[in-house]
């Protein structure tokens, strides 16, 4: 990594971000936009999450609320009966990834954290729910801190950003000294640019190529570029063929200093990163001939 701290640490979890580190996605909606529904059975997401883990993904990203571009928010009961089934499943089989809960909700978190989940993944920083901050801190959880410009429902309607990588970068600042101030440890926190969430193509395009510049925050970036649209609108695949622009778009972000990748294909992409990253580093964790 260029600069900044490469541990995320949380509870007696210690992630070393020095090397990529994989966030496989597990959606339990019925209208994601990547994977329409295949997970929302709760048996089909705990196979899921199983496959991902065998696939070595470091962290299971358990998500019951969509948030595509257009779509509408789910009442929190909903939200409840689709995740935490899943949390739930994960464990009894012996699963003991890290699994981080994809919620806005202080009452989700409450539950999915009691479910066996330690980090919150909050596409809106905690700014929709304050109040979450303070359960994070007590219960000394991570956090993923995500920019977004505006909803899910309106954030793709002609977004417009003067300089993104430094107006990116004063919402970090902003939301660490809250995050800090609520008493979040800064070594809990990651910091998310939110690829598609309120961004253009050119948008999406500068920030994989520079988001490094916010390593100064001393905290590790993380990339979710996983099958979203401009990929397609840059290779002209369906969302169910793009997984190579998906790497593509990881590997360009390795590059500049991002650590933490959410994505859907654990296997290909970890592969992927880590020939890119013996490359990019200099240095293997095994000696191999030829």
């Amino acid at each position: 990594m260029k600069s900044g701290n490469t541990l995320w640490k949380f509870g007696n979890i210690d992630i070393d971000c020095s090397r990529p580190i994989i966030m496989g996605i597990v959606n339990v909606t019925p209208d994601s936009f990547s994977d329409g529904g295949r997970f929302f059975d709760p048996e089909s997401a705990i196979s899921q999450a199983k496959n991902l883990s065998e696939r070595k993904a470091d962290i299971l990203d358990i998500g019951g609320e969509s948030t595509r571009p257009g779509s509408d928010p789910v009442d929190e009961d909903e939200e409840l009966r689709r995740v935490i089934p899943v949390i739930e499943g994960i464990r009894r089989l012996g699963i003991e990834t890290p699994i981080s809960i994809d919620t806005r909700r202080l009452s989700v978190a409450e539950k999915a954290v009691d479910a066996g989940a330690t980090i919150i993944n909050d596409v809106t920083a905690l700014r929709d729910r304050p109040e979450l901050a303070d359960f994070i801190a007590e219960r000394n959880l991570g956090v993923v801190l995500m920019h977004m410009l505006g909803r899910p429902k309106t954030m793709q309607k002609d977004p417009h950003y003067d300089d993104v990588i430094s107006e990116i970068g004063d919402f970090f600042e902003e939301r660490l000294a809250f995050a800090v101030e609520k008493r979040i440890p800064a070594e809990n926190i990651v910091l998310d640019p939110g690829i598609g969430f309120g961004k253009k193509l050119v948008h999406n395009l500068t920030i994989l190529r520079e988001c490094g510049t916010w390593l100064k925050y001393n905290r590790p970036i993380l990339i979710g570029p996983s099958r979203k649209r401009f990929i397609g609108g840059i290779i002209d695949r369906d969302v169910t063929e793009r997984l190579y622009g998906t790497i593509g778009a990881c590997v360009a972000a390795l590059h500049s200093g991002a650590r933490i990748f959410r994505v859907h294909d654990a296997g290909p992409v970890r592969d992927a990163l880590a020939i890119a990253y013996s490359i990019i580093e200099g240095a293997r964790d095994n000696q191999i001939d030829g």
